[in-house]
């Protein structure tokens, strides 16, 4: 157990994890030259096209230390950077005992960067700090370091040098791990406790669970229990993950590997659960793991509702894979059965849209993206809003609270007038900022979630060039106006397009949603009135003119009565129409309203 090292990389995205990754099993021999590849330890396609980490993944690697000659296993876990996987890094970082901090020379420390140190710490890793990317041009080595000691108060020394790209510095890091990380602690005669940190669906040997044994040892053959939910079954295979899955006879205390247990239903595994032996139960579950608190709700539905059940059964697997997606069913009069998914933030809806589509072959459609607020109606009831439709009407509610987020934006001062007007635009309030070095700055705001949730981030990189970074966290919720937006087509509500908004913003968003919707609906032979309302008052409306059908095409001439008489009946019959006529939105249409991005 002394010769063994469970450590993972954090960083900001961009910042060289994956590269290093790359080196480090290179320069370990754990991968051939020959299936050696860019982003080795990405194997999503998903991935790799975006050049962003989505999941976490773990390796074995075997390394010998030159100063000692002595063989050691390390467990290496590369974590995403990306602010909506966080979740990713809090499990990985719950599975080791050291991280390496990494920082881009050319970049500094970003605000992602600080973020998943503080889990570290909060979890007592021992930190390594590294400045990447030295070989770079505009690397500025000193002002990185500087920046370390400030945020973690080490020595210069400690800090070590390198680049994933050139391989400068992996031995001293190899070598660091070695002597800095300390080697896992657990009593192997204790009654085995095993946290499941990931999973993984098989569609041959069921579900695949990931994880790192705490105390004891699990063996081929053990009839082992889940803590949480009681449930008995047998390891029909454990072993380590290299860079395919290597059965071994057991795996013990400090040792990261996965476990077989022929369990096909994905309800029955939880991440965070504890696995321990049937005839020999440890007492407590593994501490230290947090539960995931999705910030962005949509609704999710199948584009033809007889695939509501395929729907159903590849959320389950997804979830999985990806334990910060949650669910329940819902129904939708305009869209028919569906779900409600928490997801992390828009990335990741957008993540997991694809991943539905790729991996399960899902057309879907989502729904206007909501926060999760808190409401009191008038006879005191307090209970929380997923989606419009649960938000009481104006005279039936007492109060409503909305989510706040503390914002940390770390930018250079040059950028500072242009954040400053988009953070109060989006009804932020200013907290301090202060400079980290003379060249950058921290500012700190207190934002509601739901002005984040849509194009912050993107109007961030642009107004600042990419020379902001951004990482926020919940703090309270407050009192708001808000308002529930319905979407009108001849005075019938479509709730599917129903939307939460605050109140100073519900105008424009009616009046952009009226228009889309005029350049989306298919004319019919009777006129549309497009309606965006706030309770019984109409906001914005755009009208689609009816088709015209010339019913006088087949009179070449005579009285002009007998056209009349002819317009008078087609009037007749459009009246009627109007009354009697459905206004169905197709399912393009939907998906062009609901765009996300746009």
């Amino acid at each position: 157990m002394k010769n063994i090292r469970n450590f993972c990389i954090i960083a900001h995205i961009d910042h060289g994890k994956s590269t290093l990754a790359d080196r480090l099993l290179e320069y370990t021999h754990t991968i051939s030259k020959r299936d050696m590849q860019d982003q080795a330890l990405d194997n999503m396609d998903l991935e790799r096209e975006r050049g962003i980490t989505i999941k976490s993944h773990a390796i074995q690697i075997r390394y010998v230390h030159p100063a000692n000659g002595e063989e050691y296993i390390f467990n290496l876990i590369d974590t995403p950077g990306h602010v909506d996987f966080s979740y990713e890094v809090s499990r990985s970082i719950a599975a080791c005992e050291g991280a390496l901090l990494l920082v881009d020379a050319s970049q500094g420390i970003q605000a992602q960067t600080i973020s998943n140190l503080y889990l570290a710490v909060d979890h007592n890793l021992e930190i390594i700090p590294i400045v990447n990317k030295v070989d770079m041009e505009s690397a500025n080595i000193e002002e990185a370091q500087d920046q370390i000691i400030d945020l973690i108060g080490c020595k210069r020394e400690e800090i070590i040098s390198a680049s994933g790209r050139t391989g400068i510095g992996i031995a001293e890091i190899l070598a660091a791990v070695v002597d800095r990380i300390p080697a896992p602690s657990g009593d192997p005669n204790a009654p085995l406790q095993t946290m499941i940190f990931d999973s993984v669906f098989n569609s041959y040997r069921g579900i695949i669970a990931y994880v790192r044994v705490m105390n004891g040892t699990m063996k081929k053959g053990d009839k082992l229990k889940f803590f949480n939910t009681g449930k008995e079954v047998t390891a029909e295979e454990v072993g380590v993950l290299r860079m395919g899955q290597f059965e071994a006879t057991e795996i013990g205390t400090g040792d990261v590997g996965y476990v077989i247990t022929g369990i096909k239903v994905s309800r029955e595994i939880k991440v965070g659960d504890t696995i321990t032996h049937a005839a020999r139960p440890c007492t407590e579950g593994v501490k230290g793991f947090e539960e995931v608190k999705p910030m962005v709700f949509a609704g999710v539905y199948p584009l033809d509702n007889d695939d509501f059940e395929d729907l159903r059964d590849a959320l389950e697997k997804l979830q999985l894979n990806d334990a910060s997606l949650v669910w329940e069913p819902e129904t939708s009069t305009a869209l028919g059965f569906g779900f409600r998914c928490g997801f992390l933030g828009m990335l990741h809806l957008e993540i997991v849209q694809e991943r539905l589509y790729r991996e399960f072959d899902q057309d879907i459609i989502t729904t206007v993206p909501n926060v999760p607020y808190r409401a009191k109606d008038m006879k005191g009831n307090e209970f929380t809003v997923h989606q419009p439709t649960e938000l009481p009407e104006p005279n039936h509610l007492q109060s409503v609270q909305e989510p706040y987020i503390y914002a940390q934006v770390i930018t250079k001062p040059e950028y500072i007038g242009n954040i400053m007007t988009l953070c109060l635009e989006k009804r932020g309030i200013l907290i301090k900022q202060h400079y980290l070095t003379p060249t950058r700055l921290e500012i700190i705001f207190h934002l509601p979630l739901a002005e984040i949730v849509f194009d912050f981030y993107d109007k961030l990189k642009s107004i600042t060039r990419g020379y902001a970074s951004f990482d926020y966290h919940i703090i309270d919720y407050r009192d708001t106006d808000l308002v529930k937006l319905d979407i009108k087509l001849n005075n019938e509500p479509v709730d599917a397009l129903s939307a939460l908004f605050h109140r100073s913003k519900a105008e424009y968003m009616g009046r952009r949603m009226c228009a889309k919707l005029k350049d989306l609906l298919p004319r019919k032979q009777f006129q549309i009135a497009i309606q965006a309302a706030i309770g019984q008052k109409v906001i914005a409306r755009e009208t689609i003119s009816a088709l015209r059908k010339d019913v006088t095409a087949k009179c070449y001439g005579g009285d002009i009565s007998r056209k009349r008489k002819l317009l008078e009946k087609q009037k007749e019959g459009k009246k009627r129409m109007k009354q009697f006529g459905d206004v169905e939105v197709p399912q393009e249409a939907f998906l062009k309203v609901l765009k996300l991005n746009d």
